[in-house]
């Protein structure tokens, strides 16, 4: 496999999914990720969940997950509702992601150059970050007649066909890169080499000019840019993306246009003095 030829930016280690080490990793703590895997099965629209729903969701055994959540609970991570029988994420989470939320500060701060500019190409503009195989929403601004699909800050969308998670492996040190691509065809082997050539070709964009695209990719109705955003803030990688439906973007704007605004934004957020705690 080619390495691609970006200069790496620092990002953390590679997640395993399903508490699965890589082979020979004896540091891995595969209870701690199981534990991990049960909280993350909490990220759609239902706050509540019963054993059985979290253990498809997780991929995990339901024996596995009933002492999981059981443990969860009594360490006040979990709650549980005897009336429904199920579990809901806990307030003793917020003690987990309160520091996390200041680290990302950052996206009220740019929020009004985010705002501004897609006023001005009247599309949506987002802040994200990488989660696993997912480009997670962290802020999102919409122009007044922007027409786009509906995504909210803590929306998340495919790492791998996206214009913001293409960004996103873009700004990846090379190792992480690597461990996407695994995981990918794991995934997805039928379209590995679809899935590949995406990634890498968005590598070579970013390197060239400074972004890189997804022109119905991970939707066939919407096209969009995505560039990674550069700030010394190690463990974490932050990109740019403005996206709408395709009709409204049509390749040859997002290329001349969209495209190397969205550079020139990022490049105003990278110098600019942002205080990301």
């Amino acid at each position: 496999m080619p390495r691609p030829r970006s200069k790496p930016i620092p990002t953390t280690a590679p997640v395993a999914k399903g508490g699965k080490p890589a082979a020979g990793d004896r540091q891995f703590a595969t209870a701690l990720a199981r534990g991990l895997e049960v909280l993350r099965a909490f990220n759609g629209d239902e706050y509540w969940l019963a054993n059985q729903e979290i253990a498809r969701r997780s991929k995990l055994t339901r024996p596995t997950v009933s002492r999981l959540t059981y443990t969860l609970t009594r360490l006040g991570y979990l709650s549980y509702d005897e009336k429904l029988r199920k579990y809901g994420i806990a307030v003793g989470v917020l003690s987990l992601v309160q520091p996390i939320l200041k680290r990302i500060e950052l996206r009220h701060l740019v929020r009004p150059l985010m705002q501004t500019y897609a006023d001005k190409v009247n599309a949506a503009v987002a802040l994200g970050t990488a989660d696993g195989l997912d480009a997670l929403y962290l802020e999102v601004c919409r122009g007044a007649e922007a027409v786009t699909v509906r995504l909210d800050p803590g929306s998340r969308i495919d790492l791998p066909t996206s214009a913001m998670g293409r960004a996103l492996f873009a700004a990846m040190g090379s190792e992480a890169q690597e461990d996407v691509l695994r995981r990918c065809k794991t995934r997805d082997p039928k379209n590995y080499k679809r899935i590949e050539r995406g990634l890498l070709n968005a590598v070579d964009d970013v390197r060239e000019r400074g972004f890189c695209m997804s022109a119905s990719d991970w939707n066939q109705d919407v096209n969009g840019v995505g560039v990674p955003l550069r700030l010394e803030q190690a463990g974490t990688v932050f990109a740019l993306n403005c996206g709408g439906a395709a009709w409204t973007l049509p390749l040859k704007r997002l290329e001349t246009v969209v495209g190397p605004g969205l550079v020139k934004l990022g490049d105003r957020i990278a110098g600019s003095p942002l205080s990301l705690g």
